[in-house]
């Protein structure tokens, strides 16, 4: 009778227990709401300690293989400084990947990884790694010379470019006078990129800089890799500076139309305008000890560009 009126009711219930023991169900599943209460409080600490895991991992990274970079994201509007340091963390594991293998197989089966987590993400799988953000390019892992100067612009704009497009679109603009200044900050951060790196490159034996313009001054490969600090090493630095230059300058160009809070994604000019007076000073020596060394100065620079939100 009892179970009977439990059943209709649904307050009481006889369940299976050891030598017939009856026991009474749980009204209105009080106890079993608290215990997913318990458990959604338990996942979202685990996911909030994980986010807090994956943020100082990107931070960590970018701080120590992108410097410059990591201070111009640190002077980014509060909303927007995580997904800066993500995608800038991406870059470094992407960048990172030419010079960390021996074979190209491996690098390819690297890259097809975060391909991989990329679209994971977008079906809301992403993988249990802590640098997870858009992946919109592939890199080149020949170990070759770019051919001419117009690839190296090519190979900048797909990789360089399309970080800063990225960057404006965390800050919420859109803006085709931004685009275009971006697309030529992007160019001239690329060939800077390939220029200091040049003594890095030079000491594994490898060069990559523009072919064509090596030949124009008849400098070799070898000269390179021994460090030569002759004339014509200096020509091809200084025609490859000089691009960069000019690309800066059709930035700046924009500068009178582009909206006040896409400034802060180009920040990098003043690390680009920094390298090149440097070089400039010593006579386009792209093997000079002070090229080596980071400029000090270069924090207060970024902030004091940041608060005037000028490029």
């Amino acid at each position: 009778m009892a179970a009977g009126l439990g059943l209709r009711l649904g307050l009481w219930t006889r369940i299976p227990a050891p030598f017939g023991a009856t026991l009474r169900a749980d009204p209105g599943g009080v106890c079993a709401r608290r215990a997913a209460e318990q458990q959604s409080v338990r996942t979202a600490c685990s996911a909030a300690s994980e986010s807090r895991h994956d943020e100082k991992y990107c931070l960590e990274l970018v701080r120590s293989r992108d410097y410059e970079g990591f201070v111009a994201s640190l002077l980014l509007p509060e909303e927007a400084r995580r997904s800066s340091l993500a995608l800038r963390a991406l870059n470094v594991e992407l960048a990172q990947v030419k010079d960390s293998v021996s074979q190209k197989t491996i690098g390819l089966m690297r890259m097809q990884f975060w391909k991989t987590a990329i679209e994971e993400m977008y079906r809301d799988e992403p993988p249990k790694q802590p640098v997870s953000a858009e992946l919109w390019r592939e890199k080149d892992l020949e170990d070759r010379a770019y051919r001419n100067l117009q690839e190296l612009e090519a190979y900048s704009e797909n990789t360089q470019s399309t970080l800063m497009y990225l960057l404006l679109q965390c800050l919420g603009v859109k803006d085709v006078h931004a685009d275009h200044a971006a697309s030529h900050i992007g160019k001239a951060q690329g060939i800077v990129t390939c220029l200091r790196a040049t003594p890095y490159h030079s000491g594994r034996r490898k060069v990559y800089l523009p072919m064509d313009i090596c030949m124009l001054h008849g400098a070799s490969q070898e000269d390179f890799i021994r460090g030569s600090r002759e004339q014509n090493v200096r020509d091809v630095v200084y025609d490859i500076a000089s691009q960069a230059h000019v690309h800066l300058q059709h930035a700046r160009s924009f500068s009178h139309s582009v909206p006040a809070a896409a400034t802060a994604a180009f920040l990098p000019t003043v690390v680009l305008e920094d390298y090149l007076q440097r070089v400039r000073k010593v006579d386009f020596d792209v093997f000079h000890p002070s090229l080596q060394s980071r400029n000090p100065l270069l924090p207060i620079w970024l902030y004091l560009r940041s608060w005037k939100k000028t490029y």
